[in-house]
Order: C-alpha cells, then sequence, then structure tokens
C-alpha cells in the first residue's frame, strides 16, 4: 500500500495543513478547575512534533452555567483559561503545528465526574433569552479563538449534546422557532449559532463544524433516514458558513444509507461540495500493526479501505483519536514505515497524558 497521499499537503482559505491528518478531540479533564496548564501545553504539542496536520483540542466549553458536565474540562472564556490556551497555542505553533478548538456546551448531558449543583439547560428548558446568550457566548468564543492565534476551530454540533439536543427530535420538544417537525426546522439553532460565529471571526477563518447521527443516548439514533432529509439538514449548516464538516461514525467503513457504500463525510461531501473529515475507528485494530505490513486487518481496519475511499475523493480529511492518546508519534511513524513501532492502544492511556 502507498501512503503518500495521506501526506499530500491540504489548504482551504487560510488554513494550510501539512497532511491529511488531524487529532481528534478527545475529552481528557486534566484542566484543574478549567484551567488549561502546562501539562496539556506539552500533551497537544508533543502531537504537533509527531507531525500531525491538525490538532482539534478536546470540547473546550462556552461561557454558559451549564455548559460543562465535568470540573476539570477546560473552559474557553475567562482570562487566567484563555491565558492557559494561549501558551498551548504557542508551544504547538514552536512545532510548527497547527491546532484548533473544539467550542463545546454539554446541554443537559450528565455523565462521570458531573457537577451535581450544576443548572442544565436543553432545548426544552431554555427562554428565548437563554438561547440569545447562549448564542452570543458562542460568537464571543470564536473571536478569541481567533484573537488568541488559533488556526481555525470547530463547533461541537454532535453525540447529544447541546446543539446535537436541538437537532434530535427525541429531545426538542418547543413549539417555536427553535423547534419544528422537521430536522431543517430543529437547524435553527445551529444556523444561527454558525452565523454568529461567522460574523464574530471574519470570512477567512475556518471554522468546522462536527456531527453525527448517532449519540452517546443512542447509538443507532437517525436525524436523516434519506439523502433528502440529509440534504434539508445539511446544505442550510453549509449556507450558514461552514467551511469544512467533520463527519463523526463509530466505524468510518458503515454506508450512511442504503444504496450506496459512502459513509458520512462522503455524503457530506458528495452534498456540499465542501472538505470533510472522517473519523471512526481508524486504527484500533488489534491487527492494524499487520495491516500496514501484511495488507490485512481485523473487519475493515486496515488502512487500505481508508485509502480506496481517501483515492476516490469521499473525504479530504482523517482524524485519529483513541491511536493517538497512547502513541503521540503515530502519524510520524505511519509517514516513516515504522509500523511495527507503533503503541497499540489501551485503556491505561485514558489515565494520564502521554
Amino acid at each position: 500500500m502507498n501512503f503518500d497521499p495521506l501526506f499530500e499537503p491540504f489548504q482551504y482559505k487560510n488554513l494550510t495543513l501539512k497532511n491529511r491528518f488531524v487529532m481528534a478531540p478527545m475529552t481528557r479533564a486534566f484542566a484543574t478547575d478549567g484551567i488549561p496548564n502546562q501539562q496539556i501545553a506539552d500533551y497537544y504539542s508533543r502531537r504537533a512534533a509527531g507531525e500531525v496536520g491538525l490538532i482539534l483540542t478536546e470540547g473546550t466549553v462556552i461561557d454558559r452555567p451549564a455548559s460543562k458536565n465535568v470540573k476539570d474540562i477546560p473552559n474557553f472564556y475567562g482570562d487566567e483559561a484563555l491565558n492557559g490556551w494561549k501558551k498551548v497555542v504557542q508551544d504547538v505553533h514552536a512545532q510548527n503545528g497547527v491546532i484548533a478548538p473544539q467550542i463545546w456546551h454539554v446541554g443537559n448531558t450528565r455523565a462521570g465526574e458531573w457537577l451535581p449543583d450544576a443548572p442544565l439547560e436543553s432545548p426544552d428548558t431554555m427562554s428565548i433569552k437563554d438561547i440569545e446568550d447562549t448564542i452570543a457566548a458562542y460568537a464571543k468564543a470564536a473571536k478569541s479563538a481567533k484573537d488568541m492565534g488559533f488556526d481555525a476551530l470547530e463547533i461541537h454540533g454532535a453525540h447529544g449534546y447541546l446543539i446535537d439536543q436541538f437537532f434530535w427530535q427525541q429531545t426538542n420538544n418547543r413549539t417555536d422557532e427553535y423547534g419544528g417537525k422537521t430536522i431543517k426546522e430543529r437547524s435553527k439553532f445551529a444556523i444561527d449559532v454558525i452565523k454568529a460565529m461567522r460574523e464574530a471571526v471574519g470570512p477567512d477563518f475556518v471554522i468546522l463544524l462536527r456531527l453525527s447521527q448517532w449519540k452517546q443516548q443512542d447509538y443507532t439514533a437517525k436525524l436523516a433516514s434519506t439523502p433528502k432529509e440529509f440534504e434539508d439538514w445539511i446544505l442550510p449548516l453549509a449556507e450558514a458558513g461552514v467551511d469544512i464538516f467533520h463527519g463523526s461514525q463509530r466505524r468510518y467503513w458503515e454506508p450512511e444509507f442504503e444504496g450506496s457504500d459512502l459513509n458520512f463525510a462522503g455524503w457530506l461531501k458528495k452534498v456540499t461540495g465542501l472538505p470533510t473529515i472522517t473519523v471512526g475507528s481508524v486504527g484500533l485494530s488489534g491487527e492494524f500493526t499487520k495491516a500496514f505490513t501484511e495488507g490485512a486487518g481485523a473487519e475493515k481496519a486496515d488502512m487500505s479501505e481508508l485509502l480506496r475511499r481517501y483515492e476516490r475523493g469521499d473525504f479530504d480529511l482523517v482524524a485519529i483519536g483513541r491511536a493517538l492518546l497512547q502513541d503521540p508519534e503515530w502519524v510520524k511513524k505511519v509517514k516513516e514505515k515504522r509500523f511495527e513501532e507503533q503503541h497499540d492502544f489501551t485503556a491505561s492511556s485514558l489515565k494520564k497524558l502521554y
């Protein structure tokens, strides 16, 4: 297999990447009381040194009372937290890396070390004033990202968190302009957020949007059951100002709709014509090192299937998640064909910042 295509540069607007590999956002909760520290700066700068094309940070929350569900998720507001993020950006840039924050609001999701005294915000409980204030907080976070020198930003619109709760009929029972029977109607909140963030950063700063059909609450959920519903959902988001769509799947090789083997990212690109990122279990097979040297691997976790889809033009970028938690040089080892040196993902990598 020839991996050279995945090491072609990528350029869109003012965003230039050395290769097609992206570090997927992964919640770590090592920011004590929400403040990014030097340990976190070192964690990201190691991935930059390991030649990851684009680093997407863990979800970092906007200035709203219910934006986080774990105390040590990083904040993206307040002088102390923003100074911490500025140091992260400086250290990543010192390693010739490119980095974007993932801007987040968890909505009414509560899990793990959740905050029992924190208020909940969800489509069904938010007043119009709450919605307006939340949109303003997203826009403020966007401006902060640009002002601090981040290279782009990503909006978290997936996995059953706040923006996704507005999309989903099961969690959005509003009867006003932010509700509705169709996915197109229920997309108004996301559209207003995107427009406000675009206005805050101007036309050339790249905005990514991460979307999923599946939810933490329901792995089989479908926001769009047909290609037509998919277009009704996605096209208004593109028109609102999204530059790159990040299509989250649990397994990237699974088709999105019957009659086509296109995955989620493939459909996003087909419908919008914009660049897309694919993600979902890339590099997690126990046989993954064999996949490089023998062209085999458990199920379709080998790179031949990824390369086939990439070279067909289904997507432009490939996000790596858990494999990069264990091995910050994972991408560099692929480039240098040091496959036998790659470390398999283990649960222990969740307990520290390698």
